[in-house]
């Protein structure tokens, strides 16, 4: 991959996601290595694209967590 190739995420939509967009998440999550839960309609703001295509970061209650694209929209 070139330095010129810009890595495309993308929600479950289809919808681009950038740096700073805000995100619903669709289906209820189970957290691992907790017995915490992220429910349905979780607003995700301010996240921060990762080096894979098919993850993001976010701040959900208090705590910066990976989330899979597969479960979000782009709100």
């Amino acid at each position: 991959m070139e330095d010129s190739e810009e890595l495309i995420v993308r929600d479950s939509n289809g919808a681009v996601l950038k740096e700073g967009d805000a995100v619903t998440v669709i289906k209820d999550l189970k957290v691992r290595g907790s017995s915490g839960v992220i429910k349905r309609g979780t607003m995700v703001k301010n996240i921060r694209l990762t080096d894979d295509a098919d993850e993001i970061e976010g701040k959900v209650e208090k705590s910066v967590m990976v989330l899979r694209t597969e479960f979000l929209k782009k709100a």
